[in-house]
């Protein structure tokens, strides 16, 4: 028997004569099952021994397994500086599918009722070039939200609301991307500071959805009706034809440090669950005080689980993996691409077709990877990420001091066309994942609004969250009342969606950037549960412009296929689903070596022809101008191109209504800092 083999049916198997556990621990001499009365989790109504059966796994059976039961594990075994057993110590099920909650921080494992009709309602599968992910909070997104009835809001069932849905279907997203919604707590430190962990990213259960996000009816009903609303949403969801993808936490669990609370893992075997140096002390790749041990067959084999629970059992269409590199850790620590448990996420043919994208960093020693995945993988770009900002903002900013910016233009083309100098051209630009902004850092309204982060609200004397913004406030810090800043601000978010959603690759909005929510300055609010992190729905006029240009320009990559590109393109040949470029300056001349790294010169059109393969020919122009004063621009003659229609400009503050008609070699004005889109008509 392999070990994959001997691993099989871990945690609870309801069977009509009662229920199988399985449990793994290579090191424990005695594993216990302990079921709890139904009302009090403290009073012991059964205890049930574990056999070992092999490759580390103990099992047992039992009639009082039911739906329903409430449970727990004990475990005893060694000492020494890499072992935690504690025979009185009541333990979290690892392959648990529910949890109770017995007082703040305590909890039980639970067996949920998993029948649900999902109505043979498919999943969209969204195709990758026309992926559009809005990432979101499950409460955030609905709890201020007046359409939604009071008690639905911030819940699944509020994100699974007519009205929510029609609100993403009519901004233009495919796919939302929820931060963590396995079960979690707050850590220690927030917990004695007052605070809470509001985004997610510590992680108690991996099979269980966090009860907290359920409406106030399904959380008093128990776990089977917190998964009931769970897949009810995800159902709906499709219906609609929006994907459901899951930003998961697999590289630490809420156990924190050694000093943490033991809950699970550490419990059951903490020399091979997490990784340790021969004197106990945790190596931590994640920031968070432990990390994982994925060069253990157990740890992959979780992880394997429980993305196959939450993508066939439950319907969901990716994962967004956390501080992706832990996962691929060998024994020596070294991060490795072709790690058995990366290789396997992207290879397991019961998750076909599922989106898996890796956040490409991690805290330890060459932690930074992007671009290092292998095909299957997506990865959020950073280095798109900090290339934009930097064209549209402090480039802007050191070029309003130095009179000159500090760099050309040619680094800022290489992202928008699909990072080929980050990614092998066997993955394509579709390997990126581009995004501007986060969860984690400033908004979009924030990032044009301030030079600096404001967190002193996080308890830690504005030692957290990034320094390195990238960002600029264009002449006041925060809030003001000046017209021209305000202005140039607004410009300024136009710009960098503008780049975002018609850039080749797969563009992520976070949600409330459509129409320009603020956090005030701070750049890693985390731990507040409060309006500074949900989302409003009252908009200024201003921030409903914004969100019609964000839709307006989600339906324009929609349709001009020469903008979603699925290969790169490869000089003088004619390569199915690339995109043949053509690069033009100002003056509707053909760039110049020196035009793309000459400071001066940050103004370039960019003319796209799609090569067909499942949607017609479409050819479109780009321009960019990239410094503050207004110049004038000659339309490039180019052959086949009889005319150019204007779609979008930011320059506007509300969308053009009517396309507006221009000849090859017409000379444009346009004012400073823009970007334009035509369409190339033949």
């Amino acid at each position: 028997m392999t070990a994959a083999d001997a691993l099989r049916d871990l945690g609870v198997r309801l069977t009509p004569g009662g229920g199988e556990i399985r449990v793994w621990s290579a090191h424990a001499t005695a594993v216990d099952l302990v079921i709890f009365d139904d009302t009090d989790l403290d009073w012991i109504v059964k205890t049930v021994p574990l056999h070992p059966v092999g490759s580390g796994v103990w099992a047992a059976r039992t009639r009082s397994l039911t739906v329903g039961t409430r449970y727990a594990l004990r475990a005893d075994g060694p000492t020494g500086p890499n072992h935690a057993f504690d025979p009185s110590r009541f333990l979290l099920d690892p392959w648990g599918r529910g949890l109770v909650r017995r007082k703040p921080g305590v909890f039980r494992s639970a067996v949920p009722d998993t029948e649900f009709d999902f109505g043979g309602v498919p999943k969209p599968r969204v195709p990758l070039d026309r992926t559009v992910v809005y990432e979101a909070h499950v409460k955030g997104l609905t709890r201020l939200d007046p359409a939604i009835p009071e008690e639905l809001r911030g819940s699944y069932a509020g994100l699974a609301h007519p009205a929510t849905i029609r609100s993403l279907q009519d901004l233009g997203v495919t796919t939302v991307e929820l931060l963590p919604i396995h079960a979690f707590v707050s850590e220690q430190r927030l917990i004695k500071q007052g605070l809470t962990n509001y985004w997610g990213y510590n992680t108690l259960g991996f099979f269980a959805p966090h009860a907290a996000y359920a409406s106030k009816r399904a959380q008093a009903d128990g776990p089977s009706a917190v998964l009931r609303e769970f897949k009810g949403m995800v159902k709906l969801l499709h219906e609609a034809g929006l994907e459901v993808v899951l930003d998961v936490v697999y590289n630490h669990t809420a156990e924190e440090g050694p000093g943490g609370p033991t809950t699970s893992l550490r419990g059951l075997d903490n020399a091979s669950y997490y990784r340790q140096t021969d004197a106990g002390h945790y190596i931590d790749t994640a920031g968070t005080g432990n990390t994982v041990n994925f060069a253990t067959e157990a740890a992959q084999r979780l992880v394997i689980d429980s993305l196959r629970y939450w993508s066939n059992d439950l319907q969901v269409d990716g994962f967004r993996f956390d501080l992706a590199p832990a996962l691929g850790r060998d024994a020596t620590h070294e991060y490795r691409r072709d790690h058995p448990l990366l290789r396997r996420i992207v290879e397991d043919p019961q998750l076909a077709g599922i989106k898996m994208i890796a956040e490409p960093w991690d805290t330890g020693m060459g932690g930074w990877q992007t671009g290092n995945f292998t095909g299957g993988w997506h990865e959020w770009n950073d280095r798109y990420r900090d290339r934009v900002r930097n064209f549209w903002l402090s480039d802007v900013d050191y070029a309003r001091r130095a009179e000159h910016a500090p760099v050309g233009i040619g680094g800022f083309a290489t992202r928008f066309t699909g990072s080929s100098n980050t990614f092998s051209a066997e993955r394509g630009p579709l390997a990126s994942v581009n995004f501007v902004t986060a969860h984690d850092g400033f908004t979009l309204a924030d990032l044009v609004s301030y030079d600096v982060k404001h967190n002193a609200g996080n308890g830690e004397s504005n030692r957290d969250g990034s320094d390195n913004n990238r960002s600029f406030n264009h002449g006041a810090e925060g809030d003001t009342e000046d017209p021209a800043i305000l202005a140039t601000r607004r410009k300024a978010m136009r710009n960098l969606l503008g780049t975002l959603l018609l850039s080749a690759g797969i563009p992520m909005i976070t949600a409330g950037d459509e129409f320009g929510r603020s956090q005030r300055g701070n750049n890693n609010p985390y731990c507040h549960d409060s309006e500074l992190t949900w989302m409003s729905h009252s908009l200024l006029d201003w921030q409903n412009d914004l969100r019609t240009h964000t839709a307006r320009l989600i339906r324009l990559r929609a349709e001009n296929p020469a903008l979603r590109p699925t290969r790169y393109g490869r000089p003088g040949a004619a390569t199915p689903g690339a995109t043949r470029m053509d690069w033009y300056d100002a003056d509707g001349g053909t760039m110049s070596d020196d035009e793309w790294t000459r400071p001066d010169h940050r103004t370039l059109q960019y003319l796209a022809s799609s090569t067909p393969e499942s949607e017609g020919p479409n050819t479109i122009l780009l321009v960019v101008h990239g410094m503050e004063h207004p110049t004038t621009i000659r339309l490039p003659l180019h052959h086949g191109v009889d005319r150019y229609d204007l779609l979008w400009s930011s320059a506007d503050e509300r969308p053009l209504t009517e396309e507006t008609t221009h000849a090859p070699g017409e000379s444009v004005e346009i004012p400073g800092t823009c970007f334009l889109l035509f369409r190339a008509v033949s």
